[in-house]
């Protein structure tokens, strides 16, 4: 088995590399960016997938057998932006989909788009029911349209669509969730107990990890989301990351002061500040319930609690912060 991941240097990509190499797998990185992990550099390819020459020449070097695309350009906030600054998630993918028609070795392609191809809160009844309502999650649409439309394909494939994943390596806006945990900073909302189909990183690498190897028949073609299971209660969740960090109790805050911080944080990332720890659309977020249905091929035997995934991330941040100001 020879894996090919694009996109190996983010945040999941960086812990599936990690879970691969870790398990003698021969694996490879393909990305414009340099990885998290140091220790993954002598397996990182700087490759663009917008460069259809180059992604060809290394695709054929490799000949990898199994390929998980999570190459993607992010982003949720719309403001000075446009489509077209997504395109490595639409056309990046169809040169992908089109080169690996050409390789010999691939059994396997999975592609990576996101729940965000509906907006927060909206349950899809189908596969194509779309609803994005920003530029990343159109932009995602447009690459699921990609895959399906290709026609038949000489290799098997899958859509995974990732919803609220979590842990080691990740980023705005759950890095902030900790954070602000951590520091005493972040409140209840008030009468609010949403319940949100979230996913460990350790689990969703396994999920991964299970679809790559299952059969045929119970992959090709489908789309699948990624989360764990059963879906998690936010305010059991960020009173166990209270508890591990031994931070400050969190309190109940009424929800017309949090919609006044959030106003305050709107104007915040008008005037540039790109992450203010409370703003409008993250307030929704946060009161807001969403659960997908998930396929019970990837709901079979998670490896991680979310107790001992709280203490995983919990300890990898802590140890990062360490690491950190040693350096400085």
């Amino acid at each position: 088995m020879k894996i090919l991941v694009t996109g190996g240097s983010g945040f999941i990509g960086t812990n599936l590399m990690e879970y691969y190499l870790s398990k003698g797998v021969e694996a490879l990185n393909f990305s414009t960016d340099p990885p998290k992990n140091p220790e993954h550099k002598s397996y990182w390819r700087k490759v663009d997938i917008l460069d259809s020459e180059g992604l060809r020449a290394e695709i054929a070097n490799f000949s990898p057998s199994h390929i998980i695309n999570l190459a993607a350009q992010t982003g949720t906030i719309d403001r000075g932006r446009k489509l077209e600054d997504y395109t490595t998630n639409f056309h990046g993918l169809r040169n992908l989909v089109e080169i690996a028609k050409d390789t010999p070795s691939l059994e396997r392609l999975i592609s990576t788009s996101s729940m965000l191809v509906c907006r927060s809160g909206y349950k899809p009844q189908n596969e194509t029911d779309y609803c994005p309502d920003t530029l990343y999650g159109q932009s995602k649409m447009l690459g699921e349209k990609v895959m399906r439309e290709a026609g038949d394909l000489p290799y098997s494939w899958a859509i995974v669509r990732p919803t609220g994943i979590w842990g080691p390596w990740f980023e705005a806006p759950y890095t902030t969730l900790f954070k602000l945990i951590q520091r005493g900073l972040y409140v209840h909302p008030a009468n609010n107990r949403p319940v949100q189909s979230l996913g460990f990183v350790g689990n969703t690498v396994y999920q991964l990890d299970t679809l790559m190897h299952a059969p045929h028949q119970k992959v090709h073609g489908k789309t699948f989301y990624l989360a764990d299971y059963p879906a998690t209660n936010m305010w059991e969740w960020t009173d166990l990351v209270q508890k591990t960090f031994k931070a400050r109790r969190i309190h109940e805050v009424p929800i017309w002061a949090l919609k006044v911080v959030a106003k305050a944080g709107d104007a915040m990332q008008l005037v540039g500040w790109s992450d203010p720890p409370l703003f409008t659309s993250r307030l929704h977020n946060l009161m807001c319930s969403f659960v997908f249905d998930l396929d019970p091929i990837i709901t079979e035997d998670l490896p991680y609690t979310l107790e001992q995934a709280v203490e995983i991330t919990v300890n990898w941040i802590c140890k990062n912060r360490t690491q950190q100001l040693r350096k400085s």
